[in-house]
């Protein structure tokens, strides 16, 4: 393999703020192209945790760019060095490019990690699927001696999907991939790395209107008037850059996870002395797959209907808001993750509303701070919460909050049945330990490669 660095030291190039690079002497190679979001908090969390890795990632802009054209950008800026041994990845990264554009690199421990695949990615029409994206994926598990998941969910829809994905070449379709790529493949949850409780609180203002209202954080960004239809992000642009394809049409295969728990959240005791009007959170980005239009439509039916309640409506920026005005307490994408978790500690309860998800980090942020959770009966939402915070339609979604609404109080002191302790990092760390354990690695390319599986 290559052992020489090269003579010039690789740095982002003043003009863009396309990569960052740490140091070069870690023997645990990080690689985001898709550096935003989840992706950014879970490679911040394990970079600061195992410090012998390096970190290259690109920034989080045009997603389907990022997906066809990363593996030629990252070969050429990650550095060369004999000390790797690892190399991890999003499943953003074309794995089999990368690893043929720089072959020193084959010889590694290759680790895919998947926040989410391509495969379920639901389109409004077969032919929309962009069969390039689901193909990548593919291949790029082929390649690595590790695929990980965030869920069961995430896992078994992918697997069971590739067969469905390959069919829709015209001849000459391979067999027995999800058979080759299921030995390699385990769940990892995604690990909340958050402070602790009880540490935060907000300071509650009823928004005066519409037009006196500007996101926190982005104080230059104008005010915007509409309806429902007209939703606008300041997290995200909703382009077709975006991170997700638009649907209507929504995976509803779900792994449950039947195993019954004694682990319970009691709230805080703040919140169990409030006797203020409900407060719910939806802390989601604008995307059409979150479905914001089935949550504000129930928050209207709500308004509608005279019940007392309060909305914070978080990492987006919406229009809704003139017809929410006197109900609003928080609006739009908070800048600072502190002033997140201040809502969040605050509100009483988080709705979900999502056609898509493959694990939820915000929804189980807000069960840490205290929230009553209330997710669709689909999707990941039955393998981590319990059955008594699902909801099959939006009407027993309404049912549900216009209870909350008239007795507030029975929410706030509800003890939450999540086991969410499982979730956070002190409690998953020593398996992504073992992911990144000393196994053995071969050098010379070509070579057979004899890796132990670790599958806790």
């Amino acid at each position: 393999m290559y052992t020489d660095f090269p003579t010039k030291i690789l740095r982002p190039r003043k003009h863009t703020r396309l990569h960052t690079m740490t140091d070069m002497t870690g023997d645990i190679l990080m690689v985001e192209p898709f550096y935003g979001g989840s992706h950014r908090q879970l490679i911040d969390l394990l970079h600061g945790q195992f410090t012998d890795s390096i970190k290259v990632t690109m920034s989080a802009k045009k997603w389907h760019w990022r997906a066809r054209t990363s593996a030629l950008h990252l070969s050429q800026e990650i550095p060369y060095s004999s000390n790797y041994r690892i190399l991890f990845a999003s499943s953003v990264l074309n794995l089999a490019e990368l690893v043929a554009l720089r072959p020193d690199l084959s010889s590694l421990k290759k680790i895919l990690y998947f926040h989410e695949n391509q495969l379920v990615y639901p389109v409004q029409k077969t032919l929309q699927r962009d069969f390039q994206f689901p193909y990548n994926q593919i291949l790029s598990c082929l390649v690595a001696d590790k695929v990980v998941f965030n869920s069961q969910f995430n896992m078994e829809s992918f697997l069971s999907s590739i067969n469905t994905v390959l069919k829709t070449m015209p001849d000459y379709r391979p067999k027995g991939l999800a058979e080759k790529i299921r030995p390699k493949c385990q769940v990892l949850y995604f690990p909340l790395h958050l402070p602790p409780r009880g540490n935060h609180t907000y300071q509650r203002t009823l928004m005066l209107s519409p037009e006196e209202t500007v996101c926190k954080g982005h104080e230059d960004s104008p005010g915007v008037t509409g309806d429902i239809n007209n939703l606008t992000s300041l997290s995200e642009k909703p382009d077709t850059d975006a991170l997700i394809d638009c649907d209507t049409k929504v995976p509803v295969c779900s792994v449950r996870n039947d195993q019954s728990s004694n682990e319970v959240l009691s709230p805080p005791e703040a919140k169990r002395q409030k006797t203020r009007p409900l407060h719910i959170v939806w802390a989601h980005r604008w995307e059409h797959d979150k479905d914001p239009e089935t949550f504000f439509s129930t928050l209207f039916q709500l308004k509608e209907a005279g019940l007392e309640f309060r909305v914070s409506v978080l990492e987006i920026f919406a229009v809704a808001k003139e017809r929410l005005s006197a109900h609003i307490i928080a609006w739009g994408y908070q800048e600072k993750k502190e002033e997140f978790y201040n809502i969040l500690s605050d509100a009483d309860v988080a709705v979900s509303t999502a056609l898509h998800e493959f694990f939820g980090v915000s929804m189980l942020e807000a069960v840490y701070f205290g929230c009553y959770p209330l997710c669709p009966n689909r999707l990941v939402y039955p393998e981590i919460f319990p059955q008594i915070y699902l909801y099959n339609t939006p009407t027993q979604l309404l049912k549900k909050l216009k209870r909350m609404c008239k007795v507030p109080d029975e929410t706030r002191g509800h003890s939450i049945q999540v086991p969410i302790d499982r979730y956070l990092w002190k409690n998953c760390a020593d398996k992504f330990t073992v992911l990144f354990s000393a196994e053995t690695v071969l050098k010379d390319i070509g070579q057979p490669k004899s890796f132990t599986s670790n599958t806790s």
